[in-house]
Formats: C-alpha cells, sequence, structure tokens
C-alpha cells in the first residue's frame, strides 16, 4: 500500500503511467475481499486495477516456492499484454534481512546471503524493487500520517514458513546487537563482493562468442579462469538459456566443470557442453525445449519473434523436420545442433521461416535478454 501511494504521488513528476495488479493466490478465502479493498482504493487514486487469480489444484511442495511463481507468471503476462515495461514490488529491509538468515541456515553462498535483487529482468519484464532500504514500521508510519490503513496477512504468523520463523529470529537476536539496521550494513559489504565477481564474470562472458543463441568459448581460455568465475559463467549460461531460476545444485556444476576439464561433454539444466576442436560449445538441449507457442508470445524462456500476423501461425523449434525444409541452412554458417534448437515460423507442419537461417527476411528472432545483459542483471 505504501508503495502504491508513493509511485502515485511520484508518477506525475517522473513522467510514467501507473497501473496497480493484486494477485489472488485462493490460499485464504478472506484474499479476494482483500484484493478488492485494494480495487477500493486504487479507485480513489485514480489508478487502474486488475485482480489475477491463481487457479491450482493441490499444491506440492514448498507453498510459498510455489505461490511466489505463479505471481511472476501472472503479473508479467499481465504485463507484456498491456505495454507494461516496469514492475515494482514491495519487499522492504525486513525482507531483505530475512532472506539473509534463511540463506544461513542453507548454507548458501555469497549470492544467496545478499539475497533480493534491487532490479532484474525475467519474463519479458524489467522488475525492482526500490523499497529495499526501508523498514516495516517506516513505511507503516508513513501509511498512518497519509491515514491510509493495511490489512496484515495472517501468513505472517504462522510457524510454518521459514520466513516467519526468521522474523521470530530476528527479534531474538536484536539484543545482540544484530538487527535490520547490522545486517544490511553486512549485507552492503557482501554484495560489494559479489559485484566484483559479477564484474569479472561479465568480462569472462566477453570472450565467449554468442551466434543464434548459442555459446562458444576457448578450452584454454575456459581453464584461465578462476574456478568461481568459471562456474557463475557456466551457471548463467544454463540458467540463460533453460529458464531456471536458480542455479543447478553445487556438486553436479562440480562434475560439469570436472568433465569440461577433462575435454568430456556433459549436459545439465536443459544444456549441452561439448569440447570440439579446441573449445567448448554451449547449446540448448533439443529435449528440453519448449513446445509450440502463439506468435508475440515469448518461446523457450528468451527468444522474441517478430514478423507480420499470420494466422494459424505458431513458432516452435526449427529441429531436424524444419532443417529438411531449408535447402541452404549451411550458408548461414552455423552448426547443425545450434539451428535445431532456434526458433521457427510454423502453419501446422509447413515450415513458413526460420530466422536464424536467413540473412533477409519478414521474420526476425532474437535472444532477450542478450547473455551478457543477463549476466548484468541476475
Amino acid at each position: 500500500m505504501a508503495l502504491l501511494h508513493l509511485l502515485h504521488r511520484a508518477a506525475p513528476h517522473r513522467g510514467f503511467s501507473l497501473s496497480a495488479v493484486t494477485v489472488d493466490h485462493r490460499l485464504r478465502p478472506e484474499a479476494a475481499a482483500e484484493a478488492h479493498a485494494v480495487a477500493r482504493f486504487c479507485a480513489g487514486l485514480g489508478v487502474p486495477h486488475e485482480t489475477l487469480v491463481w487457479d491450482h489444484g493441490a499444491i506440492q511442495g514448498n507453498v510459498m516456492d510455489e505461490a511466489r511463481r505463479a505471481r511472476i507468471s501472472l503479473i508479467s503476462a499481465w504485463a507484456r499484454a498491456k505495454g507494461i515495461g516496469h514492475v515494482a514490488l514491495g519487499h522492504t529491509a525486513d525482507d531483505r534481512a530475512e532472506g539473509f538468515l534463511m540463506g544461513l541456515g542453507r548454507a548458501s553462498g555469497l549470492d544467496g546471503l545478499t539475497g533480493l535483487r534491487p532490479f532484474w529482468r525475467e519474463a519479458g519484464v524489467w522488475w525492482g524493487r526500490p523499497l529495499l532500504l526501508h523498514g516495516r514500521q517506516e513505511l507503516r508510519a508513513y501509511l498512518t500520517r497519509h491515514g491510509i490503513g493495511w490489512i496484515d496477512d495472517p501468513t505472517n504468523e504462522d510457524d510454518r514458513f521459514a520466513r516467519i520463523r526468521a522474523r521470530r529470529a530476528l527479534a531474538a537476536l536484536a539484543p545482540l546487537g544484530i538487527t535490520i539496521d547490522r545486517l544490511a550494513t553486512t549485507i552492503d559489504a557482501l554484495t560489494e563482493a559479489r559485484r566484483a565477481l559479477e564484474a569479472a564474470t561479465k568480462a569472462a562472458a566477453a570472450r565467449m562468442d554468442c551466434a543464434a543463441g548459442a555459446l562458444r568459448i576457448g578450452q584454454q581460455d575456459l581453464a584461465d579462469l578462476p574456478r568461481e568465475i568459471r562456474r557463475r559463467l557456466l551457471t548463467a549460461a544454463i540458467r540463460w538459456m533453460g529458464g531456471a531460476d536458480y542455479p543447478p545444485r553445487e556438486a553436479k556444476v562440480a562434475h560439469l566443470l570436472e568433465a569440461l576439464d577433462e575435454g568430456r561433454d556433459a549436459t545439465l539444466g536443459g544444456v549441452r557442453f561439448r569440447s570440439r576442436k579446441g573449445g567448448v560449445s554451449i547449446t540448448r538441449e533439443p529435449r528440453a525445449a519448449c513446445g509450440p507457442v502463439a506468435i508475440g508470445q515469448v518461446w523457450d524462456h528468451r527468444w522474441q519473434v517478430e514478423g507480420p500476423d499470420l494466422p494459424g501461425a505458431h513458432v516452435a523449434a526449427l529441429g531436424a523436420e524444419g532443417l529438411r525444409q531449408v535447402a541452404d541452412w549451411r550458408q548461414s554458417g552455423l552448426a547443425r545442433d545450434v539451428l535445431a534448437v532456434t526458433p521457427a515460423i510454423w502453419q501446422g507442419k509447413r515450415l513458413i521461416a526460420a530466422p536464424s537461417c536467413e540473412k533477409t527476411g519478414q521474420w526476425r528472432a532474437t535472444c532477450c535478454p542478450s547473455f551478457v545483459t543477463f549476466i548484468l542483471s541476475d
């Protein structure tokens, strides 16, 4: 509520238009009424509002994580449909500190401990957390000053959730001087260290060739990198191609590094690594590529296809069948395994266009974000 009111006040001065969206997760019967209350508040401000409903059956595994994934999916689809490029979330300094404690409990590395990112790109949308330097009490005081009410989520008192246990642990640690402000200072220092590693990873990424969504780096160039930079570079490639929210488990990454050091091929996270002619090529694993999507939708997590409006057309992998229908694909200079996992435009079983094979044409396929941009925004 504080974020909504602050952005509403800032919009006329910063030159942006504002819309609001609420997700009803259908996890509590009160959620629909709460979303309606937000809608009434937005109507009073003159801010367009929409409620999105998460239709789900039985939820397997981590409820909080599944709900987060659902929010990202629903809100990003809503934003893209409305031409909205930036979405702001209301996480606070308290959330950041709680995430740090949860990371300690999982024995997380540097990335896990530095926690909530202030800005990143996902699912075709830029996401931001402008309130990370402000605590809940500060925001509640702001709302009180402006006569604005808010609703406390009752799950914030449910000890079944790790975040709530971390919240209570913070209160218990305060007498030792381990406060939200002190943890913020620690997180900021760790964030600076992480940024130094990210800069080194970006420099390493600049050594890589990128063509048609595939990557290649010289074996010696890869071997010369410090192990942590190699790990970051390869896990970034896996997440960029596979669309995973989190990197693979450390043990699996260690096996991948060992295989590449020995010149062996490997597959991890839907990505194929091959040692060929003094270099390592990194491509999407064909069987892991996503199925068909409508024109205009993001295909396989990162591909955006633009072209004429063609009734009945869809985007899917070029594949072996598509390559058979492109007589001169070799003129592209790209390998078969690279082109097979690029997007193509189909009508039924008839290939309409293969943008990565064609120098010119009505259709264009781009990876968004690029690999280097992904590393910077991750």
